[in-house]
Parts: structure tokens; sequence; C-alpha cells
């Protein structure tokens, strides 16, 4: 038998493999393989994976600023909607005692979440170009009028969610980014500012979830043993897998989980 604390490591390792090959999955997988596998209590699992992503992604927010690879002033309007909502949110949740629902709020948004990057994932380049027509000039102009409020809004949007669920901040956070900016931002870009956004986001929710006990610190260790080597394993692997069929399979397994989380 292994022990659970390696079984977290290995859960660690496949969950930055998966990441490393596709750049979404962190807390689209994290939190449910917490809560479906290992028992752990919803309000724990989101509060231990938003301490992960926080740690993980400081890392890439670091290699992405050096390069030069993110837009700051996009940053700088997602935190002015994220990070109060991502308060307000907190102050709710705590003050109704939703930390303490095992099978309630939390399990309920966190299936909803993942069924809804799981359509993201797959459907991202078709749901831009749904949604916004950069053949017409005078819409393309009234557009970037309004894209500083509209991104705010996204950003508020993002940091309820991520807040509640942990899930959000990659696939769903580069979608909607990809709606604001189809021109504005290149595909290293787009990785770079939605990473460097979900820094100061999932640290100010994990911190939430601290003050309230709800973050188990060494299974948070064990996630980050696993991970930092998955992240550099799945990045190599990306040289010899196609990364459409990846996604793909990850948007499956995405919506399967998150019937199974709302049906719980």
């Amino acid at each position: 038998m292994i022990p659970v604390d390696w079984l977290n490591a290995l859960a660690g390792l496949l969950v930055g493999t998966i990441v490393g090959m596709t750049g979404v999955g962190g807390g689209s997988l994290m939190s449910p393989i917490l809560i479906l596998l290992f028992g752990v209590a919803p309000a724990t699992a989101v509060g231990t994976d938003l301490w992960f992503a926080a740690a993980t992604k400081t890392v890439g927010s670091i290699v992405h600023h050096r390069q030069n690879s993110a837009d700051h002033r996009i940053v700088g309007w997602l935190c002015l909607g994220s990070i109060p909502a991502a308060i307000l949110t907190l102050l709710l949740l705590f003050e109704f005692g939703g930390h303490q629902e095992k099978s309630g709020l939390i399990v309920t948004l966190l299936g909803g979440m993942l069924i809804i990057t799981s359509f993201a994932t797959l459907f991202r380049r078709q749901l831009v170009h749904a949604m916004i027509d950069t053949d017409d000039e005078a819409k393309a102009r009234r557009f970037i009028r309004f894209q500083p409020i509209l991104t705010v809004a996204a950003g508020a949007v993002l940091g309820t969610l991520v807040t509640l669920t942990s899930v959000g901040a990659g696939a769903l956070g580069a979608t909607l980014l990809l709606m604001l900016y189809p021109l504005r931002l290149t595909a290293r870009k787009l990785v770079g500012t939605d990473i460097m956004h979900a820094v100061p986001l999932t640290l100010v929710g994990g911190i939430g979830y601290l003050i309230a006990g709800s973050v188990d610190l060494r299974l948070l260790g064990m996630l980050l043993i696993g991970s930092i080597p998955g992240i550099v394993i799945g990045s190599r692997l990306t040289l010899w897998l196609d990364e459409r069929i990846i996604q793909r399979c990850l948007a499956v397994v995405l919506f399967i989980t998150g019937i199974k989380l709302v049906t719980v």
C-alpha cells in the first residue's frame, strides 16, 4: 500500500503534468481529486488548492514578467474587479457558514464550474469568433472603448468564481481574455497575463481560507512536491503530443467530473 501522503504527491504529479501539457487543468482537477478520491472537505480542498495555485503560478508569473510576456495594464484592470469581489465573496461565504457544508454550495458550484470550463476548453476559438466581429470597424471601435469596463467586470466574475471553487483562473480566464482582446493579446501574452492575474487573486482567496482554518499545509506541501516535476515533464511531452487531442480529452474529463459533483 502506498502511504496517503505519497498518493497526494502523485496527484500533484498528475495535475502538474497536465498543466505543463495544456496550460490549464490545475484548479479544475485538483479540487475534485481531493474531494472525490481523498475525501477532503470541500472548503479545505478549495482553500488548499488556492494556495497550490498561488505557489505554482507565482513561479510562472516571475518567468513571464522577465520575458515581458504579460500585459500589466490588463492585469491591473482585472484586479480592480477580482480582488474586491474575492474579499466580498469570502466575507459572505464564511458569514453564512458555507465553508462547513460538505455537499452543499461549494460542491455544487464546483461541479457547475467544471462543466462550464470543459466547454470553454473545448470551444474557446468558436466562442471568440461567435461573439466578436472584428470585420465591422465601427463595432470594433465601440468595443475597444468599453474594454476597460468589461475587463473589470470580467475580473469581478472570476474573483467570485475562483474564490468559491478555485476553478476558472486558467481556462475560463484565458477564454474571457481572448474574447475581450482577440487582437491585442498574442498567444504568449494571453498565457502570461492570465497567470499574472491569477497570483494575487488566488493569494487573497487562499488567505481568507487560511484565516478560516480551511487549508491543510501538510497536504499542500505534498502536492507541490509532485507538481513541480510534473510541470517539467508535461512541458517536455508537448514536443511529441498533439495539444488539441490532450485538451479534448481534458474537456471530457472535466465534464464527467462536473456531472459527478453536481449529482453527489
